[in-house]
């Protein structure tokens, strides 16, 4: 198990809103989606994009760089599932949003 981290509260950010935070030296994407709480690496595995800066619908997240698309659930890539950017453990603790690295 790794060490928790907390990223955020969650009062933070709404359900349908991302972030991008930054915690023991790796750049994540925080997603709200209808109050459960997601954490992917914030680099798009095409060409780099931020995905914590990406439009959020329902579950998918779009790449604002070039169109990409990722599930926020699992961090598969909607057109080829066997291509996923890293995803990180959250935990929600009272008002605390914590993250496992």
């Amino acid at each position: 198990m790794g060490t928790l981290a907390k990223i955020a509260d969650k009062a933070d950010l709404n359900p349908g809103e991302a972030k991008v935070i930054e915690v023991q030296g790796k750049t994540l994407a925080l997603f709200n989606v209808d109050g459960t709480f997601y954490a992917l690496d914030n680099t798009c595995l095409h060409r780099g994009g931020p995905l914590g800066e990406g439009e959020l619908e329902g579950s998918v997240v779009t790449c604002p760089w070039h169109g990409w698309r990722w599930d926020v659930s699992t961090g598969a890539n909607t057109n080829n599932p066997a291509v996923k950017v890293a995803c990180f453990p959250v935990k929600v603790e009272g008002t605390g949003v914590f993250i496992e690295i």
